[in-house]
């Protein structure tokens, strides 16, 4: 099963969000890297096209994700049948 999660860089609290497999662990390789999360300055970069391709394929986001996914307007792009 894929996630969608935050994988954290560098020392800051600066955070990638990636596609990774359930079993790898937080700094693990991932599947592709589909956004950036930065807490400090509120910066938020998402790759909308991306983040539907997994989602559309079963993955599940982190309560995380989901909540920055979901002020960004992601959930709105997805077709009616699909909620998550």
């Amino acid at each position: 099963m894929v996630k969608l999660r935050l994988k954290r860089c560098g020392r800051k609290a600066i955070y990638r969000i990636v596609a990774i497999d359930v079993r790898s662990r937080r700094e693990g390789r991932d599947l592709r890297k589909v956004g950036f999360y930065d807490p400090i300055k509120n910066q938020i970069y998402l790759n909308v096209p991306a983040i539907l391709y997994f989602l559309e394929k079963g993955a599940q986001p982190t309560g995380t994700v989901h909540d920055i996914s979901k002020r960004a307007g992601v959930f709105t792009e997805l077709r009616p049948n699909q909620q998550i």
